[in-house]
């Protein structure tokens, strides 16, 4: 009798979690009703004749980083300081959102100036409309670093060969966004798919420093795009 029950308790168990897989199906689905559900299982390398904008993104640091300085704020010797701008509205917090992904951070801390959050939050936005164009939809990317402390910068050269002494990080003004990782409401994202992402993000981000929105350099070794807005 013991055994039919805990039988039966399995059974039930096995039936909520299938359920449970088929709504979240559904509602997942349904957020994009016109799109064939095939599209989101596929793994067929389409040719989005995305051209090549990566290196274009060819801004030195030696070239901009006294204006940067200019624009951002004081440089933050110690976690102490760098709360103290948080608290006086010079650096504002950045959280995960529908837009992109804010890592854990060993060597820098998750907050920037306003005007850089709002050119952050723009690059999402023309990403996503980019990428919806072309059928992938809730993309989402990834940011790697922002603001750093001066002993932050000191740890990153000792294993990044390319991090600078004088990083528009330190002035909090500058992020870094991986051109490796993406997130699309899509079971697969294909190598042709990322690609296409990537170099639609370029595409993003020469844009807006075509408008003088900011400074940006293609970092291969790091695997990002260097954005510092200005």
């Amino acid at each position: 009798m013991k055994f039919k029950k805990s039988r039966l308790i399995f059974l039930l168990k096995i039936f909520s979690v299938v359920l449970f897989l088929i709504i979240s199906i559904c509602l997942f689905l349904k957020r994009d009703r016109k799109k064939p559900m095939s599209a989101y299982f596929s793994t067929r390398c389409l040719d989005y004749k995305q051209k090549d904008f990566s290196r274009k993104l060819n801004d030195r640091i030696v070239d901009y980083s006294a204006a940067a300085k200019l624009r951002g704020i004081s440089i933050c010797k110690d976690e102490n300081e760098l709360k103290r701008r948080i608290s006086d509205g010079k650096l504002v917090k950045v959280r995960s959102s529908n837009s992109y992904v804010v890592e854990k951070m060993t060597f820098s801390y998750p907050c920037i100036t306003g005007d850089s959050k709002i050119l952050l939050d723009e690059i999402a936005k023309r990403l996503r409309e980019k990428s919806s164009q072309k059928g992938l939809n809730g993309v989402k990317f990834y940011i790697t670093s922002m603001t750093r402390k001066t002993d932050n910068v000191k740890s990153l050269r000792r294993f990044n060969g390319n991090a600078s002494a004088n990083s528009p990080h330190l002035y909090g003004n500058a992020f870094d966004i991986s051109y490796k990782r993406f997130i699309a409401r899509k079971w697969v994202l294909t190598n042709c798919d990322k690609k296409f992402l990537k170099e639609a993000l370029a595409e993003v981000i020469w844009q807006l420093r075509a408008e003088n929105r900011c400074w940006a350099t293609y970092e291969k070794m790091q695997n990002c795009f260097h954005v510092v807005s200005r």
